[in-house]
């Protein structure tokens, strides 16, 4: 897969844990889990949005491309 999700590494920054995060958006931590592997085939913009708010980061900083080999 060339997109790599760093939310653990956001998450782990600002010191907040992933059922603290679920909690704040309403989800569940199976859900959060999803995401968190690269599981999910689709994000919609409202979470990615709600995530960003909630960690004060940009989408950059969760989600990363790279180039297959």
């Amino acid at each position: 897969m060339s997109i790599i999700i760093n939310l653990d590494i956001v998450l782990a920054k600002r010191k907040i844990r992933s059922n603290e995060l679920a909690e704040r958006m309403g989800i569940t931590t199976a859900n959060l889990s999803i995401l968190k592997t690269v599981k999910a085939k689709v994000i919609q913009f409202s979470t990615l949005e709600l995530i960003c708010k909630i960690l004060e980061c940009q989408p950059g900083d969760i989600m990363e491309f790279v180039k297959d080999k």
